[in-house]
Formats: C-alpha cells, structure tokens, sequence
C-alpha cells in the first residue's frame, strides 16, 4: 500500500510516497482502507520539526489523525464493526486504567495520546475508537471532523454554551477557529471573531459568524468587542497575549476554554481582576468519542456540513501541508485516497 510519510522534519517538502506492507489486524484491531484523511496543525509542528517529542528516530513517519474510510478487515473479538462498514475513527488513545479512565472523561486520562497513521491507504486501528457513519455522511466531512470539530464542540461543553450567548473567537479562520464559529450557530448562540484577513473574514460570515473583527492589534480587538458586547464564553485556541483579551472582554461569571498557544506558549494573566469578576479559565484537549459521536449526527441530519477548503489525491499530501503553512485555507483541508 501507499502512504505519504514524512521523510524529514523540516516542511512540506519532507513528504514522500513510499510503499509499506498491508496491516493485519490482530486481536482487537481493524483495518480500514481509508477514503479521506483531514490534516491538522498538530501533524505540521511534526513536519516542521517543532514537536519536540518527534525526532529522526521516528522516521519515516505516517501521520495523519483524522480519517474516514472502509472496514477491510478485524481481528479476533471485534464485535462493534464488521467489514464493509463506513468508518470515521476517534483518534484518542487512552489507558483505559487510571482513575480518569474509569471517572472519565476520557480526555482526562493521565497517558492521553493521539493515533498517526491516517496518510495511507489502509490503517490498523484500534476497533474500539470506529463509528459507523450513516449513508448520508460522507467520508470527506466524516474525516474533517474529529479533531478540530470535536475540540471546538468540547470546549462550547465546557462553557455551557446555549442559545442566546455571546461567543468570542479570537483566530475564527483557523481549524478550530471555523469549527467553533459553525457548532456555536447550530447551538443558537450568536458570534463575535478576530481574523488578520477581510477575505476570510467574508468566507465566515456566510458559515454563521455574526460580527467580524478585521484586526489582531489586542487594544483594537477589546474595543471592537466592547462596541459589540460582552461575551459569556471565549473559546481561545490561541494563547500568548490573547489569553488577557478573552478574559478581559469576558462578562462577570463568564468561561472562558484554552484548547492551545499558536499565538505564544505563555500568558500574562491579571488575577485580581480574574478571580474578583468569578471569571473562569478552563483548559480542554480535543474532546471524547461520545462528542464525536454526537457531531456525526448533527452532520447526518444537516445541522452542520464541515467546512472543506480543499482535497488533494495522496501523492499532494506535500502541498496540502504547504497550503496549511502558508495559511491560505479557511476550512479543513482533506487529503483524498
């Protein structure tokens, strides 16, 4: 079989096809011939060489976390999937024995780790983590959603956010960015976010965001928001300086839920003003098989249709990530098999 693999870790010119044997799956395990597999800033910081806990022992290295496809074949003890059924696979690995695993949720688990492997034709994966997809939900928007959907609909969860509420979102046009602009509409909320691009800023209006800030200068943003309103969550996948945005335009009492740092790793936070205000400040990583079970029925009924900026055929896995390098994308970009 084929599979885009990363050759080296300084950018998108790092990925080769290679040939590799056809997995068999052993006890427990399937193997799906994928269709679709979405890429994610996660696997570019590999591919750059900034993911510190990847190296050149690694290589060649098959990424890939989100992919929708095919049940080929099971191994012994299977019962929840059979071949020939459609798949989109949860891509969180957990113990399954600390005490998070047993209190849940399972995102909380002390050894929590991702599954690679989903630029390929054909992946082994642990069966237990398949959802079988209804015939309405194809295999492209099936694999754009596990991880920046269902991150941005864990965090929505962590803010209890309801019809009604104002949701800020700094970065709107990024992965997670779009995902959380689009789940807080079909939550009936109503939406505020920040771009450095009118153009993209233009794309969004028409996925749901309401109000759209054309700046990432900090004192315009708070302003911008202020006119606006005063929003009862933020969702920020950001970090760095916008940590003291969110919580600044926050109302009293309000969440708001950090899922990353691509804005910088630390943040200077005012306390006083945090803890005399009630406000909360939430960290969240993705999100569990049980939301992502819930997305694909949102996607099955036409509640929400994932976001697709473009899909590329196997062997232009490398530009696809130059593409997300260059962020020129709103929306998932998909690799199709």
């Amino acid at each position: 079989m084929r599979v885009a693999a990363f050759t080296d870790m300084t950018g998108p010119d790092d990925v080769s096809i290679l040939d590799r044997p056809t997995p068999q799956p052993g006890p427990g395990e399937a193997v799906v011939d994928v269709e679709a597999a979405s890429i994610n800033r996660h696997d570019l910081w590999i591919l750059e060489g900034a993911d510190t806990r990847y190296d050149d022992d690694d290589l060649p290295f098959v990424s890939g976390l989100d992919l929708a496809g095919t049940v080929r074949a099971v191994g012994d003890g299977v019962t929840g999937v059979t071949p020939g059924d459609r798949v989109v696979l949860c891509p969180n690995q957990t113990c399954g024995s600390c005490r998070f695993c047993y209190e849940g949720p399972e995102n909380l688990c002390e050894s929590f780790s991702l599954f690679h492997g989903g630029l390929a034709e054909s992946a082994l994966v642990d069966a237990s983590r398949l959802i079988t997809l209804p015939d309405s939900v194809s295999s492209t928007h099936a694999a754009a959603l596990p991880t920046a959907y269902m991150t941005a609909y864990h965090m929505l969860r962590r803010a209890s956010v309801g019809p009604t509420d104002l949701v800020f979102v700094p970065g709107a046009t990024g992965g997670v960015g779009v995902a959380s602009i689009q789940l807080a509409t079909v939550l009936g909320a109503e939406t505020i976010g920040t771009s450095s691009s009118r153009t993209k800023l233009d794309r969004m209006e028409h996925l749901g965001l309401d109000h759209a800030i054309h700046s990432t200068d900090a004192d315009e943003i708070r302003a911008a928001v202020g006119d606006i309103g005063t929003p009862d969550a933020v969702l920020n996948h950001l970090g760095g300086e916008f940590t003291q945005v969110g919580l600044d335009v926050l109302r009293r009492g309000g969440t708001m839920v950090v899922c990353g740092g691509t804005a910088g790793r630390y943040s200077e936070v005012d306390i006083p003003g945090m803890f005399l205000k009630h406000k909360r400040l939430v960290g969240s990583t993705m999100g569990t098989q049980p939301d992502l079970e819930t997305l694909v029925d949102l996607v099955a009924d036409g509640s929400l249709v994932p976001e697709i900026d473009e899909t590329y055929p196997l062997e232009e896995t490398g530009a696809a990530f130059a593409a997300m390098q260059n962020r020129d994308s709103v929306g998932k970009l998909v690799v199709t098999i």
